[in-house]
């Protein structure tokens, strides 16, 4: 992320607990996408564990983009 990304992210954090909260789990998301990425092969599990994080990220994504609407930023 870009210097400027970082500074409207912490001001949406500031001003939102509910952005915060969504922001702090999409990063741990993407860590643990990253470390499935990683393997060179996924169990049936971990594919479907895989699937329901990536839908979990996106759906939290989604709902960061609505309160970034709602605040005007």
């Amino acid at each position: 992320m870009e210097g400027q990304e970082l500074v409207q992210i912490q001001q949406l954090c500031d001003k939102s607990p509910r952005f915060r909260r969504l922001f702090e789990e999409h990063q741990i998301l993407e860590k643990q996408l990253l470390a499935l990425d990683q393997k060179a092969f996924l169990t049936p599990e971990e594919e479907l564990e895989r699937k329901k994080m990536q839908k979990l990220k996106l759906a939290g994504k989604d709902e960061m983009m609505r309160i970034c609407r709602d605040l005007g930023e």
